[in-house]
């Protein structure tokens, strides 16, 4: 199906009106853009955080009226309307996204494949993934930390805990660079379901379990990873340690450089910290737990 957008240049202050106006104006789908480069991280639950200049979006049918929704919008809104409409490309989004997604290396072993291609080197620490619904492929630096992490960690015979498991990428990995087992923990369902499934795709699946916060088992594990947010490492930090044996090893990423120190600061009473690694803006924290 062909498509037709607006765009049109807002601020905080005017973006939900000019959102309302567009449902009005019987637009199927209204999002809303960093206008300028002003990254938001971390809303609270149910909040919604608007950029300073904020672009929205409207999407059409690209057989629909626009001549007759600027004149509405135009009508409605009491301020000029700087707005720009413009046809969108029929691709077929899924094969687009799944065409730019490649086989990444992390560190000296392991390699992140996409499932529909071909593995580079068959003997390496290869690991198949479809991340389907889940977060968790790769790309972002949060999870390359966490991989180079890992792949440079002796995990012969270990449990890991891979805490916020998204698509199972981490815990998946811990299994095929060594570990006897894997438990992953995530508040989305969708998460457990796409977790079992690479790792049914990567004939590792007798070695993991997942679990819901509330369904999981009471144990102790070797090593954790932890690739989340800032603000829950920080707030969650005694359930994360609890599941770590004395001397286990820990790596948390989804921390800005900016967050770094202040979630060093919470562990540091209970983990003997590493240096903090980066890549771009984000940052790792890891070390050994005292116990």
């Amino acid at each position: 199906m062909a498509w037709i957008q607006i765009r049109i240049n807002a601020t905080r202050d005017t973006a939900d009106q000019i959102s309302d106006l567009l449902v009005e104006a019987e637009c199927p789908c209204v999002t809303f853009l960093d206008g300028s480069n002003n990254p938001i991280y971390e809303p609270k639950p149910g909040e919604k955080i608007l950029w300073p200049e904020t672009i929205v979006v409207g999407l059409y049918e690209a057989t629909h009226d626009m001549d007759a929704v600027v004149a509405y919008l135009t009508e409605q809104f009491a301020e000029p309307l700087n707005y720009k409409v413009e046809q969108l490309e029929d691709k077929d989004w899924e094969r687009e996204w799944m065409d730019n997604f490649h086989p990444i290396q992390f560190g000296e072993r392991l390699w992140i494949c996409p499932s529909w291609r071909e593995i580079p080197d068959p003997t390496a620490v290869n690991v198949l993934l479809d991340p389907g619904l889940a977060f968790g492929t790769g790309t972002h630096a949060t999870t390359a930390l966490c991989l180079k992490w890992l792949d440079a960690q002796d995990l012969t015979g270990k449990t890991v805990v891979d805490f916020g498991c998204g698509s199972g990428i981490l815990g998946i990995a811990a299994l095929k660079l060594g570990a006897a087992r894997v438990i992953g923990i995530d508040i989305d369902p969708q998460a457990i379901a796409a977790t079992y499934d690479n790792a049914a795709r990567n004939g590792v699946a007798d070695q993991i379990e997942a679990y819901l916060p509330e369904d999981q088992p009471e144990f102790q594990a070797d090593v954790v990873v932890a690739n989340i947010l800032a603000q829950p490492l920080r707030e969650l930090h005694e359930i994360i340690l609890d599941f770590l044996k004395p001397g286990g090893d820990i790596a948390m990423s989804g921390i800005l450089e900016e967050q770094a120190q202040s979630v060093a600061d919470v562990y540091a009473p209970f983990v003997e910290l590493d240096p903090i690694a980066q890549e771009g803006e984000w940052t790792r924290v890891s070390g050994r737990f005292k116990g």
